[in-house]
């Protein structure tokens, strides 16, 4: 959507530039068949590519200078009088919001994965313990986009203007120190810092006197920022707060200082945040999204100022999109992995779209761990690396060796997902057995996670090492087949045995055949039995019911197919079970489980799911 701003809105500069469009809308990103990709992940940044950016002796000279603290206006204009505090240029924004969520605060509520929360009941201040969701979406200001695509301007100014005021009373100046409740947050500062300048005409083109106050706050917060960025939360914590302080260079006046300043710190930190495959470290699918549109946001304030953003920016964000569109299924959406849920289609598409890139799906898996293979209609996503590190995780979870699998738009097999929505309509008690081993579809030992699942979204020991092999296969039929095999090493310590999974996925899409082996870890098989669990969450739409013998299941999918599961580890159960769609909102569901006990000594179990018509 593209903003504007009455020219007798003096916060603006009267000569600023028109805004440029971030990119020329490219087709969709989902046509993987015909896209030819501008850039090969992975191959065309080295280590050289993160280290600070190319400038002369004078640029060097002032970004040194200010990082050691020295005032801006002493290295632009030294006898000089101070500049009147404005925005320089209006942001053209091309990342979406949420026109539903929009119209509820409109309406007087803020809408987060389903939950109302009255706008007058909020506690701006962050005294008053609120839901994760809520409290990021209020102090990151990211309800803005969605106020922005709900209704033209001078339908939402008021509303903006409401929450602005509410938020600046609770909160008058920025605090000594950083940590002082969630608003004050890097991650939280450094997105409404870049959400006010970019959504600039929504909180500045009414009364004078809150004009000048924000303007006012938002150089106080990007002074803030400078002192305070490298006490950030995680690494996407980092590159928000980097990304705010380089708009508000370009943005504010006397702003080439702290955009130099900015340009190598952000420069550091996104190579702090991603593998060498584009995968950011935390394996997350929300992360991964919300890092392009950080960056999308970031080129568009370059765009608006007429200045290039730094090469590596572009490149980064061509490497970021691959590894995004490995987790979509056949119907676009996202898979359910590290704390997310089913992201839409639309959402991810207008993401993509807003990035300029078109490209395929990541292929070449390294750090980010996931495989995908598609055939046919079929696609399957096999989570084939351990946990991320605490470090860098914000909802770690244990699902080594899950898979998910979808026939065309239809979901057969998922995880239940979501346990970063938790405290909308998912209860936040829920968030950590959303995280846990059995929440996956994979199996579990003794009912333990195959990696120890902690509080405040932090990960344990377990799964350290995870063996992957990839192949193709030639079927005694003369068809072709995609062979995976992995191992990881979670349930060593405790059981003595280790998890290895094999899944076989026919070209044509019609059957998965897989096998789970228990290996005894050390070269001698501990004594005694461990019960085990092989769950299978099936998708939203899918109908089930038994099959006469009990080791069996037949599934129903809308469109009329009909697949059958079968079992030679015993009987399978069906139970209740829960999946978090695209909006974050818990759905009931069943899954199909294999229970029983196992020896020390090891054992194996096969099942076969294929489509019978």
């Amino acid at each position: 959507m593209t903003s504007t701003v009455s020219p007798a809105d003096d916060a603006l500069a009267d000569d600023a530039p028109a805004s440029a469009t971030a990119a020329v809308r490219p087709a969709s990103p989902f046509d993987a068949a015909e896209a030819q990709p501008r850039y090969e992940t992975g191959r065309q940044l080295a280590l050289a590519d993160f280290s600070t950016p190319a400038a002369g002796a004078a640029d060097r000279f002032i970004r040194f200078a200010y990082r050691l603290g020295v005032p801006a206006t002493m290295l632009t204009s030294p006898i000089g009088r101070k500049p009147r505090t404005r925005l320089l240029a209006t942001v053209n924004n091309t990342v979406p919001g949420n026109g539903a969520a929009g119209t509820a605060l409109r309406a007087g509520h803020f809408l987060i994965h389903g939950a109302r929360t009255p706008i007058a009941q909020v506690d701006y201040a962050g005294a008053a313990r609120v839901t994760p969701p809520l409290e990021r979406v209020v102090h990151s200001f990211a309800w803005l986009s969605d106020l922005e695509a709900c209704a033209p301007r001078e339908q939402c100014t008021a509303v903006a203007e409401r929450i602005l005021t509410a938020w600046l009373q609770a909160n008058p100046a920025p605090p000594a120190k950083p940590g002082k409740g969630p608003a004050w947050a890097v991650g939280n500062t450094g997105m409404r810092l870049m959400n006010w300048m970019v959504h600039a005409p929504l909180i500045l083109s009414g009364d004078k006197a809150l004009r000048n106050r924000t303007l006012a706050h938002i150089a106080a917060t990007a002074r803030w920022l400078d002192r305070r960025v490298h006490n950030a939360e995680d690494g996407l914590a980092a590159v928000a707060g980097w990304c705010a302080i380089i708009a508000a260079g370009l943005l504010l006046p006397d702003g080439r200082p702290r955009r130099l300043y900015g340009e190598a710190g952000l420069i550091k930190a996104l190579g702090d945040l991603m593998g060498d495959d584009g995968g950011v470290l935390s394996r997350s699918p929300l992360a991964q999204m919300e890092a392009i549109a950080l960056l999308v946001r970031l080129r568009n304030c370059y765009h608006a100022t007429r200045k290039d953003p730094p090469p590596t920016v572009e490149r980064v964000v061509e490497m970021l999109v691959p590894p995004l569109l490995a987790l979509t299924h056949g119907d676009g959406s996202l898979g359910s992995w590290q704390g997310g849920w089913a992201v839409s289609a639309e959402d991810v598409e207008g993401l993509v779209q807003a990035s300029g890139v078109r490209t395929r799906p990541l292929r070449d898996v390294r750090q980010w761990g996931y495989q995908r293979v598609s055939a046919h209609k079929a696609i399957l996503q096999f989570d084939t690396a351990p946990p991320p590190l605490p470090g860098h995780a914000r909802y770690g979870c244990a699902s080594t060796l899950a898979f998910e699998l979808s026939q065309g738009k239809h979901r057969l097999i998922v995880n239940c997902g979501g346990a970063a929505s938790g405290g909308g309509l998912v209860p936040v008690r829920l968030e950590q057995a959303l995280r846990a081993t059995a929440a996956h579809s994979t199996l579990t030992l003794d009912d333990a996670n195959s990696t120890a699942i902690l509080i405040n979204g932090a990960i344990g020991s377990g799964v350290s090492e995870v063996d992957v092999d990839r192949k193709s296969l030639v079927q005694e039929n003369g068809g072709n087949a995609t062979r995976l095999e992995a191992s990881h090493n979670g349930y060593a310590a405790r059981h003595g045995l280790t998890h290895r999974r094999i899944l076989i996925l026919r070209d044509d899409g019609s059957e998965l055949r897989g096998e789970d082996v228990l290996l005894p870890a050390g070269r001698k098989g501990k004594r005694g039995k461990v019960g085990f669990s092989i769950r299978f969450h099936l998708g939203p739409e899918v109908e089930v019911a038994p099959t006469a013998d009990g080791q069996g299941a037949a599934l129903t999918l809308p469109d009329g197919s009909y697949w059958q599961f079968r079992s030679t580890a015993g009987d399978v159960a069906i139970e209740d079970s829960l999946w978090v769609d695209g909006m974050g909102r818990p759905q009931a569901t069943q899954q199909l489980v294999i229970q029983g006990m196992v020896s020390r000594g090891g054992g194996n179990f096969g099942w076969l799911l294929k489509k019978m018509r």
